[in-house]
């Protein structure tokens, strides 16, 4: 019987990239296990939502200190940082890197950053292979750490939106064609260059995500110098039948972000048919590739053109097959399947 670890204490932080990326690579794998193969989740103790045949080691806070799970066939750290690195319990080890973004933060000093990497370095060295999740990803790591080409895979984050096609209630219901935005309200996800898109129309703003910090009085702040507050709507965290609700009935989805590892919601608008609009930072041109509209300065007036024009472009070429058939190159299905083949040359 070959043994399969995996960390996914992630799990005890909902509504963000690395929950999403922990349920639903731990349920497919569920899938396609064969019965020779038995699978070791470490996760939150009140977490239920996977349905399958799986052993179960509960988190404890002290386990950065004294874990102590039996021996593994392959033990896959699914985040940089993760709680616990049990090497001498696992024959082969896994670590996958969904991104360097606090080479990207501002707030962090040099000596933050050096050290961070240091300890990546580290982790880097102790184990087997190093999964990334785009190839910018692993342009990246290959500029900061040192890890040789043959030790490396790319295997690329799924997405995946749940449909509600009979709900009609979200809590807030645009008055106004609208464009949208979701994800965490941080610096690097550069939502304040939003609302300079609703100067000469009137479209509103909606942006969905739980907030962090204060970064949110700096999108409130560029929307009242603009002079366009009451149409920009901050909601907070929102429930799945919202979200789907807003990919589908958006004018456009919009996402600036400057620090991206992959950007599954581009994918889940593009699932729709939307014209996306990113950033052409990071990772985003990698996966919005021929199918989004770009903008490559943040200037007020640049912004504006991209989107005036991105927008005609699409009413007039009407390109929502090929939006929708770019998304199926990113599922979470081809997501598990590519990590159980990898598990499997590693027995």
């Amino acid at each position: 019987m070959h043994l399969i670890g995996l960390d996914f204490e992630k799990l005890k932080y909902q509504h963000n990239g690395l929950y999403t990326f922990c349920l639903q690579l731990g349920q497919r794998l569920l899938q396609y296990k064969q019965e020779d193969e038995k699978l070791l989740y470490y996760l939150p103790k009140d977490f239920n939502l996977f349905n399958g045949n799986f052993e179960k080691i509960p988190y404890k806070w002290y386990d950065r200190y004294f874990f102590n799970p039996p021996k593994m066939d392959v033990w896959h750290a699914v985040h940089q940082t993760g709680n616990v690195w049990p090497r001498k319990k696992a024959r082969k080890t896994i670590l996958t890197i969904h991104d360097l973004n606090f080479l990207f933060d501002d707030r962090k000093s040099s000596a933050e950053k050096n050290g961070l990497l240091k300890e990546m370095q580290q982790q880097v060295d102790e184990t087997d292979v190093v999964v990334a999740i785009s190839t910018f990803t692993l342009q990246t790591i290959h500029q900061h750490i040192q890890v040789p080409e043959d030790k490396c895979r790319i295997i690329y984050q799924g997405s995946e939106v749940k449909e509600f096609p009979g709900f009609d209630a979200p809590a807030y219901r645009p008055a106004k064609p609208f464009l949208f935005s979701i994800g965490m309200i941080l610096p690097k996800k550069n939502f304040h260059v939003l609302p300079a898109l609703l100067e000469h129309n009137d479209y509103e703003l909606i942006i969905a995500g739980k907030q962090q910090g204060d970064y949110i009085k700096k999108i409130e702040e560029e929307a009242a110098a603009l002079g366009v507050s009451n149409r920009v709507k901050l909601l907070g965290t929102i429930t799945d039948e919202e979200k789907y609700w807003y990919y589908q009935n958006c004018k456009a989805f919009m996402f600036p972000s400057i620090a991206e590892g992959f950007g599954a919601p581009v994918v889940e608008a593009m699932h729709f048919g939307k014209p996306v609009f990113l950033s052409d930072k990071t990772s985003l041109p990698e996966i919005g590739g021929d199918a989004a509209y770009y903008f490559r300065s943040f200037d007020k007036t640049e912004m504006r053109k991209v989107f005036e024009e991105g927008i005609n472009h699409f009413e007039q070429y009407k390109p929502v097959a090929a939006v929708q058939q770019h998304a199926k190159l990113f599922s979470w299905d081809t997501n598990a399947k590519e990590y159980m083949k990898l598990y499997r040359s590693m027995y």
